[in-house]
């Protein structure tokens, strides 16, 4: 069956950085979109970057410039290097896959990022 494992999440002080990995099964990983979103307490699920299967990536406007989404098809892993944390960026960070043609979706089981001093 079809597997996402993020790791990675954790505390961290303000200014501090983490990596966030997810490594997938069951699919044939180099087709898939892969992106990472997150939620916090009382807000809605949004998304913070994504990468096509070709390694074209976007991110969300509030994290541009400090996290950078990257993948690698010989690992089936996508990673998020998250830098310059800030306490807003505390959240449960999910990752996706996604084969949009065949209308294949899947999502990973979260991992908690907490920004605190």
């Amino acid at each position: 069956q079809v597997q996402l494992v993020e790791s990675g999440g954790g505390l961290v002080q303000p200014g501090g950085s983490l990596r966030l990995s997810c490594a997938a099964s069951g699919i044939t990983f180099n087709m898939y979109a892969m992106g990472w979103y997150r939620q916090a307490p009382g807000k809605q699920r949004e998304l913070v970057a994504a990468i096509t299967n070709l390694g074209s990536a976007n991110y969300a406007d509030s994290v541009k410039g400090r996290f950078t989404i990257s993948r690698d098809n010989a690992r089936n892993t996508v990673y998020l290097q998250m830098n310059s944390l800030k306490p807003e960026d505390t959240a449960v960070y999910s990752c996706n896959a996604n084969y949009r043609i065949i209308g294949r979706n899947y999502w990973g089981q979260g991992t908690q990022v907490t920004v605190s001093s």
